[in-house]
C-alpha cells in the first residue's frame, strides 16, 4: 500500500505472477434487460407449470375431512392456468421484442438454414459435445447448436403447449368464449377431449427434457467453454476468457 497515495500495490512478486498467470478477459454486451427479465419470468412460469401440470395428470391421494375444508387440486389448477396466462403474455412480449431489440433478439425465430457456415457450426458444437474436440467455437450469441434447439425443441413446444393448453382451458370457460373461439378447433383436431389431454402431458415431458439438456449444456460451456454462460442472462455481458 502506498500511504500517501492510498493506492494498493502489488509486490515485485505478485505483478510477475499477474504478468504469466492472469487471464485476459473481454466482455460484450449481448442480452438486453427485456430479454433478461423474460429468461427468468418465463422459467420460473415454466417451472409453475410442469410442477402442476404433472399433480393435475397425477393427482395427489385424497385427503380426510370435509370437502369443503380441501380445496388442494383446485389451488393447484388455479396456479397452473395463473402460469399459462404468464408464460402465454410473455412470450408475446418476447416476440415483439425480436423485432424491437438488437439483432441478437431473434435468434430465437430464426435459423439461417442454407448457410454453410451455420452448419459447420453446428457440427462443430456436435464435435465437442461429444468430446472429440478439446474446445469450443466461440459465438456472441446463441452457438448454432443452441440456437437449432432453441428453435425446434423450445419454440416448438412452446407453440404446441400453447395452443393445446389454451384448448382445453376453453371447455371450463364453455362454449362461445374467447379461447373456444382461437383454439376450440385443436379439440376435434386430436380426435377427443382426453386425447388432447395426453398430447398435451407428452408435450410436458418433451419441455422437461428440453429443459434439463438447456441447463446442462449451459452449465459445461460456463465451465468448459471459456465463454460465460448463465451470468451472462443475468449481467447481460458475454464474457470471454482466451
Amino acid at each position: 500500500m502506498d500511504i500517501e497515495s492510498g493506492v494498493t500495490r502489488l509486490s515485485p512478486s505478485d505483478a510477475e505472477e499477474v504478468a504469466q498467470r492472469a487471464v485476459v478477459r473481454r466482455a460484450v454486451y449481448v442480452y438486453e434487460a427485456p430479454i433478461r427479465a423474460w429468461h427468468w419470468i418465463n422459467a420460473a412460469a415454466v417451472f409453475v407449470l410442469m410442477a402442476t401440470g404433472y399433480l393435475i395428470g397425477k393427482p395427489l391421494p385424497s385427503v380426510g375431512g370435509e370437502a369443503s375444508a380441501n380445496y388442494v387440486m383446485g389451488y393447484i389448477r388455479f396456479a397452473h392456468f395463473a402460469a399459462a396466462y404468464v408464460f402465454a403474455v410473455g412470450f408475446i412480449g418476447r416476440l415483439y421484442w425480436a423485432f424491437a431489440g438488437n439483432h441478437h433478439s431473434h435468434e430465437l425465430f430464426t435459423l439461417p438454414l442454407f448457410s454453410r457456415g451455420y452448419w459447420r457450426g453446428v457440427m462443430g458444437m456436435v464435435r465437442w459435445y461429444l468430446f472429440i474436440d478439446p474446445r469450443p467455437g466461440q459465438y456472441v450469441g446463441h452457438n448454432p447448436l443452441a440456437r437449432l434447439g432453441m428453435v425446434t425443441g423450445f419454440l416448438a413446444i412452446t407453440v404446441f403447449m400453447f395452443v393445446t393448453g389454451f384448448a382445453l382451458y376453453s371447455e371450463g370457460l364453455g362454449r362461445g368464449s374467447w379461447a373456444d373461439v382461437m383454439f376450440g378447433w385443436v379439440i376435434p383436431l386430436f380426435g377427443q377431449s382426453q386425447d388432447l389431454h395426453t398430447w398435451h402431458r407428452l408435450g410436458m415431458w418433451g419441455m422437461v427434457i428440453f429443459v434439463l439438456m438447456h441447463v446442462y449444456a449451459a452449465i459445461r460451456e460456463d465451465i468448459m467453454g471459456r465463454q460465460s454462460m448463465v451470468s451472462t442472462m443475468i449481467s447481460g455481458f458475454r464474457t470471454f476468457k482466451d
